[in-house]
């Protein structure tokens, strides 16, 4: 009989500890799923500076790939008036943001990213697609050097300047159709090339002739993907100041509209930056 009652007892004691298991499984999966969650949103947002003659368009493609792989993306305008004050308005939107940023210019927008993410410190990484990373003190007409497009003995052949005559740190630059066509836009089709000519930004005289001041390149870490057919900032050029910067290097056979022809490697690129 005593043995009878140490079985039932102990056939309980299996029962309710059986009972139990689910019931601790319960409560720990919200705590699960919040630390999933949490991993999760530390992504960081990308935020996308876009270059002289262009507007945040010009990212569409890179854009939609980056939300399909669950960033938050901002691809913000770019005032393209000077360099100090282009950098200013980007940086004001960068201390609007909580959370860690990988921060992106494509040409000028570089110049623009080096200036404004300074002493941002929820900036972690810098992507430069085509891009001016330049050292306190250069201009991006001084650094693209002699075999660039835009060093010509008569800037008329490839601005149109407005108001017309001699530039001033005001006067807007846009570029010819035949400078779209030929340097600017090499690498997609006549028909995205008639658009890029239509819709461009122009850029300041100003903007381009600006003394850069301390570049963030030096206590951010940086990624660089240079064109190798890039007729506006030659890739020996890229490479110059990719090697400078310590970045990250990757290649690709386009031409300074590489975000737009080859979109996927751009992307590539970006998150290789945002997953470090």
């Amino acid at each position: 009989m005593t043995s009878l009652f140490k079985n039932a007892a102990s056939a309980r004691t299996r029962l309710v500890a059986m009972l139990a298991v689910p019931v601790v499984l319960a409560s720990l999966t919200p705590s699960l799923s919040a630390g999933a969650q949490g991993n999760r949103s530390v992504k960081p947002t990308i935020v996308l500076v876009h270059g002289a003659w262009a507007d945040a368009s010009s990212w569409t493609r890179v854009i939609e790939l980056l939300q399909d792989d669950g960033y938050t993306v901002r691809a913000i305008p770019n005032p393209l008036r000077s360099l100090p004050g282009d950098a200013a308005t980007v940086r004001t939107f960068l201390q609007s943001l909580s959370g860690p940023v990988v921060l992106v210019g494509h040409s000028y927008g570089g110049a623009v990213a080096t200036n404004a993410a300074t002493g941002v410190p929820n900036v972690k990484a810098l992507v430069y697609v085509n891009a001016f990373a330049l050292d306190q003190g250069e201009t991006a007409l001084q650094m693209a050097g002699p075999d660039s497009a835009l060093s010509v003995p008569d800037p008329t052949t490839i601005f149109d300047f407005v108001p017309a005559g001699p530039p001033t740190a005001t006067t807007d630059l846009y570029l010819k159709k035949s400078t779209v066509f030929t340097s600017f836009a090499t690498g997609l089709d006549n028909d995205d090339k008639a658009m890029a000519y239509a819709t461009q930004r122009p850029g300041a005289f100003g903007g381009l002739a600006d003394q850069s001041g301390a570049p963030a390149w030096k206590t951010i870490p940086s990624w660089y993907l240079i064109g190798t057919g890039d007729k506006i900032i030659p890739p020996s050029v890229q490479r110059t100041m990719a090697k400078r910067a310590g970045s990250k290097v990757t290649e690709f056979n386009e031409g300074h509209l590489g975000l737009m022809s080859d979109p996927k490697t751009t992307t590539r690129v970006i998150e290789q930056a945002a997953r470090s």
